[in-house]
């Protein structure tokens, strides 16, 4: 089975042609919405790949071709780009829908998997999803065929993306809701913790210090002050000390602080937080404002 997927992934690149890029142009270059039209198993696909259009930046919208012929073609506006999806390139509910389509001067694209079908001869543009055989035993469900048309979707999403310079912050700004879009709208500031922390003092025995990270709840102390940050110490810091066996009462803080832990301003980005703390491997950042002063702490669980 997989060795079929695969097979039918490697002609759908092979066939990328002329026609893929200049659908990607003419679909960038209209303001409006992309309408996404397919039937059945095509249908649930081509709700995905309009789902997916509309959060990568580019304004789509499903039409059921069975509901379009009952009024729903009012969503299509004059001049609009029109998506239709079909193995056979002759699905009834579609063709029906073609005379209509034209009337509104609709350019259409096709993702057909029959170059000479109806809907590719009436469509401006054709994308080829043909595949030689489907993963079905009986050579009847579509599966292989639904797969080369989510991925030609899932590549037509992706080069529009490029085509409009679409960026993180404007991936976020259609996720707004859940951890993603915390992750990519929320500044450092706004999760730095900043009241309350533990600071103590560079002469404080780390008996002391274990005490006060306990109150702390971070999993950290702060050596020095808000105004004079001399170093920090971490949990990893304190487990070293305790398997080399050091005395905890006879150890001070300022022994064992980093002088210079990573920092990171309060303005930035929370994702670009995240990345820095993953790639050194750390949990916690030290958070600068504008003029480089100490601000609180910000941390990834």
């Amino acid at each position: 089975m997989f060795a079929t997927y695969k097979a039918a992934l490697d002609r759908l690149e092979a066939g990328i042609g002329a026609d893929f890029d200049q659908a990607v142009a003419l679909i960038a270059d209209n303001p409006g919405h992309l309408i996404v039209c397919g039937m059945g198993k095509s249908g649930l696909v081509g709700r995905k790949i309009a789902a997916t259009l509309s959060s990568t930046g580019t304004p789509a919208l499903f039409l059921h071709p069975a509901e379009a012929i009952h009024g729903d073609l009012g969503m299509v506006r004059k001049a609009d780009n029109v998506l239709l999806i079909s193995n056979s390139g002759e699905t009834e509910e579609i063709v029906r829908l073609l005379p209509a389509l034209q009337r509104l001067e609709a350019r259409l694209i096709a993702l057909v998997g029959n170059p000479a079908s109806t809907m590719a001869r009436q469509a401006e543009l054709v994308l080829d999803i043909s595949v030689d055989k489907e993963a079905c035993p009986l050579n009847l469900a579509p599966t292989t065929s639904t797969l080369t048309t989510l991925v030609m979707g899932d590549a037509l999403a992706i080069a529009l993306m490029r085509a409009r310079g679409f960026q993180p912050e404007d991936f976020a700004a259609t996720h707004p809701g859940g951890k993603l879009g915390q992750r990519l709208l929320t500044r450092v500031r706004d999760r730095a913790f900043t009241d309350n922390l533990p600071f103590v003092d560079a002469d404080q025995p780390m008996s002391e210090v274990i005490v006060r990270m306990t109150e702390g709840r971070l999993g950290l102390a702060l050596v020095g002050t808000a105004d004079k940050l001399e170093g920090i110490i971490t949990d990893g810091d304190l487990r070293r000390l305790m398997v080399e066996g050091h005395d905890l009462a006879a150890t001070r803080a300022g022994a064992v602080m980093n002088t210079k832990p990573l920092t990171i301003e309060a303005d930035v980005m929370m994702a670009e937080a995240e990345e820095k703390m993953l790639e050194a491997r750390v949990q916690c950042l030290v958070v600068l404002d504008k003029t480089g002063q100490f601000c609180g702490i910000v941390q990834i669980f």
